[in-house]
């Protein structure tokens, strides 16, 4: 039974946010906090490789929490999306937080309505 059926949108709402801080957090480590930051990574590579490692990882949390490939999908672009832009120093840590958190908005409204 999907969290939405059995508790409602808000539920599913906390578990997005459950699921992005611990993928965003712990999940991420350091290695990866620093890698996907193109200014700091050691190479273009490992840049890439960090970038994509901490976007899948955000997709399954999504694909996990939601049952939807699809949606795991759209969360891994978004994902790349909002951190490159981050990381580019287009915007702070707040912004990336909010953007984040919209997606997960998003997602419920997404599953809630259709």
């Amino acid at each position: 039974m999907s969290l939405i059926a059995e508790h409602g949108p808000l539920s599913l709402f906390a578990a997005f946010v459950v699921i992005h801080a611990l993928a965003d957090f712990p999940l991420q480590g350091e290695y990866l906090a620093r890698q996907k930051l193109r200014r700091l990574a050691h190479s273009r590579c490992d840049w890439i490789i960090a970038l994509s490692a901490h976007c899948v990882i955000q997709a399954g949390g999504v694909w996990l929490v939601s049952g939807s490939l699809a949606m795991g999908a759209v969360e891994l672009v978004l994902h790349g999306l909002i951190d490159l832009g981050k990381g580019e120093g287009k915007f702070g840590t707040a912004a990336d937080q909010l953007l984040h958190l919209g997606c997960k908005l998003g997602y419920v409204l997404w599953l809630t309505y259709g």
